[in-house]
């Protein structure tokens, strides 16, 4: 059963240990170019292997961070 915890893309940002208020945020999507179409979020060449770690564990193990990645993968990938 998947967690009902849910998280916000700013909570996301300080997990990853990035600055999370909201225009940090949008400049941070917008400072990196839209991911190639089959191009995993954790693959993404901007993470620490740290950061991209996390992501890639919270996916596969459908954590309850899993929601928010999906969003932050859709908005990196929709650009």
């Amino acid at each position: 059963m998947t967690p009902s915890t849910s998280h916000s893309l700013s909570e996301l940002f300080a997990q990853l240990g990035l600055p999370n208020a909201e225009g940090d945020i949008a400049d941070f999507i917008a400072a990196h170019p839209p991911l190639a179409g089959g191009q995993r979020l954790s693959e993404a060449p901007f993470w620490s292997e740290a950061q991209a770690r996390f992501l890639r564990e919270q996916i596969l193990e459908d954590a309850d961070w899993a929601e928010v990645v999906d969003q932050l993968n859709a908005m990196l990938h929709a650009k």
